[in-house]
């Protein structure tokens, strides 16, 4: 077997709407939008009479994709956690930005909440971590060199 790529990585939301504005602020662009369901969908998630919605988010010069999932059937009635940094389970996403102090300055006007300050690490990187709607993480980092 020869593993080609990461394709995407999928994050269920509440706020369809709030997950997908916060990642176009962001800098990422809105790809396909689709209604999930179906017979291959309840086999495929096992889960019957699944009906969701998904946004594929994508960064401007290629990469690994976000999904965004709203599932409608069944609902999700769970709230999001707000986890830190250090929430067992898959902690952040990490980007690697042209000026980390301008997507910080951004993203906090639109209120996002940014965990301690920018920091640099070593001479290799500035970086800091951002949270979004209903928990989502970012990792921020600026290359030095």
């Amino acid at each position: 077997m020869k593993l080609k790529r990461i394709d995407h990585i999928g994050i269920v939301v509440n706020d369809l709407a709030a997950a997908k504005a916060f990642f176009q602020e962001f800098g990422l662009e809105a790809g396909g939008e689709d209604d999930i369901q179906g017979e291959w969908a309840d086999k495929t998630v096992g889960i019957n009479n699944l009906r969701s919605t998904i946004v594929v988010m994508r960064p401007p010069e290629g990469g690994a994709n976000i999904e965004l999932i709203q599932y409608h059937n069944p609902p999700n009635e769970q709230l999001a956690k707000k986890p830190y940094s250090n929430t067992v389970g898959i902690s952040n996403i990490a980007f690697i930005v042209e000026d980390v102090d301008a997507v910080v300055a951004r993203m906090k006007e639109k209120g996002m909440e940014l965990f301690g300050e920018v920091a640099q690490y070593q001479d290799i990187f500035k970086m800091c971590y951002i949270r979004g709607p209903e928990g989502i993480i970012l990792m921020l980092a600026e290359e030095l060199k």
